[in-house]
């Protein structure tokens, strides 16, 4: 199961790891401190489509995912007021699907990057714009020809799994995430597990077994961690961040510093079993919202993986 499979790569990179340490004696005291299960917030209903028939909400945000990527681009784009780039293109897309509804699977495996650019009030000529509207032309194409165009049939044909989902999505180029380290290849596959996440959260259909799936892993949370101090960071490469330096997708530092993520959650879940990796991980991303984590640059890579 490929779950499974992320779970055993990060433990492996982490135990290889030279650039990025989990201090493991810290994980008890540190997963106690963690907010209890009633605090952790939901999607947030004015930046995403939560209401509606099942098919536009799969629609919103399988469409979402697809393009939930670009961090380290996000400086160099126009934000909203006040909102992040994550949310400054989810609140583009919400705007589409209430005023227009959403693109069809046919409409997306052509939609071009000025139409897009458009609903997500960015530059066409941006770089991210391209990779963005050439992520949405594969979903389109997977949807149209595989589903019939439809989006909730991409959740149906996991047959309630949300381990099953998350293998269905990363076989499409639109959720690819895998990295290379010391010979081996590392699946993280951060946007598919989100997505699963997101449908499930979003009530599109039941999904079981949501906690096999694995902490979501990007450059914010290991920054989170960094700070906290349960990542140990050469201080090499904490200058390099320090100094706006970006990090190469692929490098063994930028896998270290995910893979090290993921083992964390998986440690924290150990200490405390009433959580699972996807409440760690909304925590954690949600703390990382704060003032104090802001004002410290974080790691920002360049990839579609997140």
């Amino acid at each position: 199961m490929l779950v499974e499979e992320i779970r055993r790569g990060a433990a492996w990179v982490a135990r290889q790891a030279r650039s990025v340490v989990v201090r493991e004696e810290l994980i008890p005291a540190y997963a106690a401190a963690l907010p209890p299960l009633h605090q952790l917030p939901g999607l947030d209903p004015d930046a995403h489509v939560t209401d509606g028939p099942p098919e536009l909400r799969a629609a919103f945000f399988l469409t979402l995912d697809a393009i939930n990527f670009g961090s380290g681009w996000f400086p160099t784009i126009r934000k909203r007021d006040g909102r992040s780039g994550y949310f400054t293109i989810a609140l583009g897309l919400r705007d589409r699907f209430r005023a227009h509804g959403p693109w069809s699977a046919d409409q997306l495996r052509t939609l071009d990057r000025v139409s897009l650019a458009t609903v997500l009030g960015q530059d066409p000529g941006h770089e991210l714009i391209g990779l963005f509207a050439a992520s949405l032309n594969d979903l389109g194409a997977h949807v149209a020809d595989e589903h019939g165009g439809r989006f909730l049939g991409v959740v149906e044909d996991a047959g309630g799994s949300a381990p099953r989902l998350v293998e269905r999505l990363a076989a499409w180029d639109c959720f690819a995430d895998r990295s290379p380290y010391r010979g081996r290849e590392i699946p993280l596959f951060k946007r598919a597990q989100v997505a699963t996440s997101d449908l499930a959260l979003a009530g599109v259909a039941p999904l079981a077994r949501l906690d096999r799936l694995t902490l979501f892993a990007d450059n914010l949370i290991p920054h989170v961690l960094r700070l906290d101090g349960i990542l140990a960071v050469d201080p090499a490469l904490v200058a390099r961040i320090d100094a706006g330096e970006l990090i190469a997708h692929d490098s063994p530092e930028e896998v270290e510093l995910r893979a090290g993520a993921i083992h964390v959650a998986e440690l924290i879940c150990a200490a405390r079993p009433e959580l699972t990796p996807q409440q760690v991980d909304t925590t954690l991303w949600t703390r990382g919202g704060g003032a104090r984590y802001k004002a410290v640059p974080r790691p920002r890579s360049r990839t579609t993986a997140y």
